[in-house]
Formats: C-alpha cells, sequence, structure tokens
C-alpha cells in the first residue's frame, strides 16, 4: 500500500519505518530541512532501540522516502497518517494548531480519496475538528479515522510490530477495510484490531495513559507511607501485584513519571474535564503527587549533609526519564538537578544516551561526565534518577573508592537493600525499610 506519514518525531518515524518493514511504500513529510536532509542520507534523528536498523533496510530498498513537500507526501499516499505534535498549552490542554494547520492544507490539496488518520495522542472530538476542516476546502471524497499508538519510548519498534491491540476509530467501511487490510500483517498471532468509533478511539488513548499514570502515583504513595510506618514497599508491591485483578506491572515506585506521554496526556483530560464542567478529581490528585515526588528524594539529601548542600559535589546517574531513550521531556532528573542547584550544590551527570540534550537545555549550569564511574570520582554523594542497566551491576568496591563519602540515594529502588548495606554504603531508596 502506498502510505504517507506526515511529522517524524517518535511517533511518526516509528510509523514510517514499520510500515515499510512490511513492504509498504512510505513517504515521510517534515517541514525542518535539515532533518529530512539527515534522514536522507541515513542518519536516524532519534536513539530508539532496533530503530536504524529496519531504517537503514528500507531506506536501501526504497520503501522509506523523506521529503519536505507536502504536495508530494499527499499525491503519493491513498493512507495519510498525522503524527504531529500536541504540545501541552498554558492551560493544559492539548495545542491542535500543528494538526488543524495541516489539515486545511490537505483540503486545499487533495485530488483524489484519502484516508486522513489521526495517530497523534487528541483529545475527544479532534477528528470531527480535522473533518470539518478539511471539508472547507476539499473537492473530493475522504474519511477521517482515529487510529492512536500505544508505543512504550524505548520499545517502539517492538510495540508496534507486535501490538497487544490495535485500535481503530471509524465511522466508514470503507476506510474500515482499508486500515483492516495495513494491520494485518502485525496481527498474525492473534491479538485484536479493535473497531470503534472515532470519539472513543480518542478517549481510549487518554484513559489508559491516565490510568497509568494513576497505577504508578497510587504505589509512590504506598512507598511514602511504608517509609513512614516501616512497612517495605518492594513486599507489598509482589504482595498486591500477585492479584491478577492488579497485576504485576506499573508497581514499581520511585521519583515519579515523566516523558511525552503520561504529564502531557494526564493534564489535558483533565482540562477537557473542565471545558464539560466535570472535575476529575483523580487526576488532580495525581498531578500534585508526582510533581512533588521527583524531588522527593531531596529532603532525605539535605538531612544527610545535616541541612547545607552548599558547595556539595553531587553525582547523578541517569538523566532520561526512562531508559532506553535520549527523551529528557518532564524528566524527574531534571527537577532534582534544578533542587539541588538551588541548595548550592554542584552537579557531575552522567547518563548513557540524554547528555547532549540535557547540555542543549541547561548548557554550563551542570558538568558532564565521559562515564559513570568519573562522574562519582570526588563526588559527596551519587543520585540515581533513571535505571539504566549498566547501573545495575556496578563495581561498589570501585564506586567506594572514587566518592568522598558511601553515600547513594536511589530514586530507582536500583538495589537490593540487604546487599548494598553489606557493601558499606549509606543507602536511601523509596519506600523501603
Amino acid at each position: 500500500m502506498k502510505i504517507t506519514v506526515i511529522g517524524t518525531g517518535y511517533v511518526g518515524l516509528v510509523t514510517g519505518t514499520c510500515l515499510a518493514e512490511t513492504g509498504n511504500e512510505v513517504v515521510c513529510v517534515d517541514i525542518d530541512a535539515e532533518k529530512v536532509r539527515r534522514m536522507q542520507n541515513g542518519e536516524v534523528p532519534i536513539y530508539e532501540p532496533q530503530l536504524d536498523i529496519l531504517f537503514e533496510r528500507n531506506i536501501k530498498a526504497g520503501r522509506l522516502i523523506f521529503t519536505t513537500s507536502l504536495d508530494e507526501g499527499l499525491h503519493h499516499g491513498e493512507i495519510v497518517f498525522l503524527a504531529l505534535p500536541t504540545p501541552e498549552d498554558e492551560d493544559g490542554s492539548a495545542d491542535l494548531s500543528y494538526i488543524l494547520d495541516v489539515a486545511d492544507k490537505i483540503g486545499q490539496k487533495i485530488q483524489s480519496y484519502k484516508i486522513i488518520v489521526d495517530k497523534s495522542t487528541v483529545p475527544v472530538g479532534t477528528s470531527e475538528k480535522v473533518k470539518e476542516t478539511i471539508a472547507r476546502h476539499a473537492k473530493v471524497d475522504f474519511d477521517v479515522v482515529s487510529n492512536p499508538e500505544f508505543l512504550r519510548e524505548g520499545f517502539a519498534v517492538e510495540d508496534f510490530l507486535k501490538p497487544e491491540r490495535i485500535i481503530v476509530g471509524s465511522s466508514s467501511e470503507r476506510a474500515t477495510e482499508k486500515m483492516r487490510k495495513l494491520y494485518n500483517p502485525f496481527v498474525r498471532s492473534g491479538n485484536p484490531i479493535i473497531i470503534m468509533d472515532e470519539k472513543s478511539a480518542e478517549l481510549t488513548k487518554y484513559a489508559a495513559n491516565a490510568f497509568l499514570a494513576t497505577k504508578i502515583t497510587f504505589m509512590n504513595e504506598i512507598a511514602n507511607y511504608c517509609e513512614l510506618v516501616g512497612a517495605d514497599v518492594d513486599k507489598v508491591r509482589i504482595g498486591i501485584g500477585s492479584d491478577s485483578r492488579i497485576g504485576k506491572r506499573f508497581l514499581f515506585p520511585g521519583i515519579g513519571y515523566g516523558g511525552s506521554c503520561f504529564p502531557k496526556d494526564v493534564k489535558a483530560l483533565h482540562k477537557s474535564g473542565k471545558d464539560k464542567n466535570y472535575d476529575f478529581q483523580i487526576l488532580e490528585s495525581v498531578m500534585k503527587v508526582n510533581q512533588s515526588q521527583k524531588t522527593s528524594l531531596i529532603p532525605k539529601i539535605k538531612n544527610y549533609f545535616g541541612g547545607n548542600l552548599k558547595d556539595k559535589k553531587i553525582a547523578v546517574w541517569g538523566l532520561a526519564f526512562k531508559p532506553e531513550t535520549d527523551d529528557i521531556r518532564e524528566a524527574p532528573a531534571l527537577e532534582v538537578i534544578k533542587s539541588l542547584l538551588d541548595e548550592g550544590a554542584q552537579i557531575t551527570a552522567y547518563d548513557p544516551e540524554a547528555m547532549p540534550n540535557v547540555e542543549r537545555k541547561l548548557g554550563n549550569q551542570i558538568a558532564f561526565a565521559a562515564s559513570m564511574y568519573e562522574a562519582i570520582t570526588d563526588a559527596d554523594a551519587l543520585v540515581i534518577c533513571t535505571e539504566w542497566s549498566i547501573f545495575r551491576t556496578p563495581d561498589f568496591v570501585k564506586m567506594k573508592q572514587l566518592l568522598k563519602q558511601p553515600a547513594l540515594f536511589d530514586g530507582r529502588n536500583v538495589y537490593d537493600v540487604n546487599e548494598i548495606k553489606e557493601t558499606g554504603f549509606d543507602y536511601f531508596s523509596v519506600g523501603r525499610i
């Protein structure tokens, strides 16, 4: 099939590349000429495991093409994916200006039947707005479909190629059958393609992310309470996770969630509720708790140093909001660093992928190390903000030699409490005794 993807961020680039991998001819459109040039030359602009392999293979095969020309993209594809940003507006709502601007151009330019697919995460009713915007100019038939993505950064390629489910929101049989045909190669193991109306599809994405964010936040509250009463959140997590109604996933406490999805989507759903005079009280609590959780290690660090962090050198391991990505959007590490800087501390940080992004954001406010061990050299304490695999089995003897004192503040509960204490570290984690 001939596919066009407009927008080459995480979602657009993974979508285009993975659709090309199943034999489709894909044209990806982006307004950033320099980014397009780099992709045309075989350079992947984001870090995402496995993406580079598929990217290179499909470019060489001629199935994956990049252009700045919307005309070229619309001429090529019968199915046109909108994978455009929906950034958070000042009031917490999703900014639809990018999507509606492109929809307006599509209406002016299409000359044959097209299926316009909202791949971006959008509020309920967006498909109607897109349809109305295109219809102002279009002189040919078209359909608008809601097809939300459920891609985890760090596992996006795997999630696209082997989805647990595919949601298609469409009231058009013609468009629905085309979407089934497109996605059938990805669900050969029997996972469902679920057809529903457009509004339900749009809400499904928000509801899923809001529920997962709530689950994480609930466990963080339990962890905070564990510290007050002397319980162990790891044992509690195992105990409740064995209940099939609850499940084991998203029960790991820490210093809060971040990224491009959970914070933005929770705020957008909360704002959408307000617009309909409905108060999502749970979501309001989730946002409040998550924000405070990001800096929950700071009082522990201050207390360890007698309330004064001025000129203390603090090493930070992990800057990305999660492992296996270079994404620092809403990353808890940034809040930790800001709080430590406000207290007068000096920061040296290390992350396998995200340091260039943080350097662009913070400049010379902090120092960056070439390795995890360089970061802790002569540091007064180590703070772990992201649970990268390389941090899981370090040389603790070497760490004690490099640190001025064996102070370790673990915001992701990477280590076993008993084992780490046997090494002689002063160890502080989240919700554990």
